[in-house]
């Protein structure tokens, strides 16, 4: 079960994540989201279990890391993206005739 934490503080590290929910048993993959520029954490990431009880039993048994209320659920699967940013099939995507191009 893939597992999103928000709310954590910026100097938490994949090893913290991977302490605290061990706990509750095995962490198969912990993952940060980081700003692509900086490399900073930007205060939220995922952690895979592969047990959806002890997944369960983690999402009920934490509410806090190093003393910060955190958010904590099941993540939701990703959404695919355009790469044209939402603009397909608009007057960008034809040419003068109107014709699609590709």
């Amino acid at each position: 079960m893939n597992i999103y934490i928000g709310n954590f503080s910026y100097d938490i590290t994949g090893d913290d994540l991977r302490e605290v929910f061990g706990a509750f048993g095995n962490v198969e993959s912990v993952k940060i989201i980081r700003d692509k520029f900086t490399g900073d954490s930007k205060g939220f990431g995922f952690v895979e279990m592969l047990n959806k009880t002890e997944a369960q039993a983690a999402m009920q048994g934490i509410t806090e890391i190093k003393g910060r209320r955190i958010t904590i659920n099941e993540a939701r699967p990703q959404m695919n993206r355009s790469s044209h940013g939402g603009k397909k099939g608009n007057f960008w995507n034809k040419n003068i005739r109107g014709e699609r191009r590709y």
